[in-house]
């Protein structure tokens, strides 16, 4: 991309374009099988006198802070080196490897749900986390569409706002967009969210729900880790 692709921002676009998609499969995959293949080591480690959150804490941290190093270093030292971040700025890579970074904490926590909550089904806690990623990363965005040409008649400027913020892969969209000013591409939708996530609360608002995707999800796992008869 870096060498074919006719510049530096345009480049950083693409890999933008392509970690909304594989950010999330990968941390999900991850997050789901890594149970799965630990579980004689968790058990293990369950009869020794240790805290079932600490535990859990060290599975999460295991897997999230390898999985979002892996995604920094894989991507940052190729735009290091041909000085992409120095053509785009500082501050719209730091932007990239954010959102990058909040998407992998986020779906390994939602692996983990579905990893405890299908602990003894491989098949259908692999089958459910695939499917919600297809739901959030493909089909949620052509449901709005929809949505947007069936009430189009109707004000839906505050539906589409809560509608984006239920996603954390349109969260992470909409600031990709907004942080390289193409939020003119999504024509109707992009000037509200451009009118109000590009303001200064709604930034705060995007913020604290990207916080919230990755809060609940892993405190969520945390009460089913602690309740788990292993």
């Amino acid at each position: 991309m870096i060498r074919f692709g006719g510049g530096g921002p345009k480049a950083l676009l693409s890999l933008s374009n392509i970690m909304l998609l594989f950010v999330p499969l990968v941390s999900l995959i991850y997050g789901v099988l890594y149970l799965y293949q630990s579980r004689e080591f968790v058990e293990l480690l369950l009869a020794q006198p240790l805290d079932r959150k600490s535990l859990f804490a060290g599975l999460y941290g295991g897997l999230t802070i390898p999985l979002s190093l892996a995604f920094v270093v894989g991507a940052g030292l190729p735009l290091f080196y041909t000085g992409v971040w120095i053509q785009t700025g500082f501050g719209t890579v730091a932007t990239v490897f954010g959102l990058g970074i909040a998407l992998s904490l986020i779906f390994v926590g939602v692996g983990f749900l579905f990893g405890l909550k299908y602990f003894d089904e491989r098949v259908k806690g692999f089958g459910f986390a695939l499917v919600s990623w297809l739901f959030l990363a493909v089909l949620y965005d052509g449901l709005v569409l929809l949505l947007v040409s069936t009430f189009s008649a109707y004000p839906l400027e505050k539906a589409m706002i809560g509608l984006s913020v239920l996603n954390p892969i349109d969260l992470a969209r909409i600031g990709v967009l907004l942080e390289f000013d193409i939020s003119a591409l999504m024509g109707y939708t992009g000037a509200v969210f451009n009118r109000f996530f590009g303001s200064y609360l709604g930034f705060v608002i995007a913020l604290s729900c990207l916080v919230l995707w990755i809060a609940v999800p892993a405190w969520r796992g945390l009460n089913l880790f602690n309740k788990k008869d292993f």
